[in-house]
């Protein structure tokens, strides 16, 4: 298993607009695609300072998995143009990690 995370960041006043679309268009958009090996996508938000920061976290079967998703480059990070609009900044590549352990083991 391979988990995709990655990061974008909107001020306090965007943060609701942003994950509303996350969770209303964006996610359904791509779990719509029905993707061989997709397991699932976790969001998490955390109230900063000065701005809100989300992270997506993607599990994948595999890497080639996520690169029939993305493409050969896949830490390229796909953020809609909808998104742009309400993000700040956000990571323009994602991180990969394999999985090591698994809960019970």
């Amino acid at each position: 298993m391979i988990k995709r995370i990655w990061h974008g960041w909107t001020t306090h006043e965007n943060a609701d607009e942003y994950q509303t679309l996350l969770l209303t268009k964006i996610i359904p958009m791509i779990e719509s695609k029905s993707m061989e090996g997709y397991r699932g996508i976790e969001v998490m938000r955390r109230e900063l300072e000065t701005e809100v920061e989300f992270i997506t976290i993607m599990e994948f079967d595999s890497l080639d998995l996520i690169k029939q998703f993305v493409g050969d480059d896949y830490t390229v990070a796909h953020v809609p143009d909808m998104a742009q609009a309400v993000l700040k900044r956000w990571d323009v590549r994602s991180q990969h990690y394999e999985i090591v352990t698994a809960p019970g083991s």
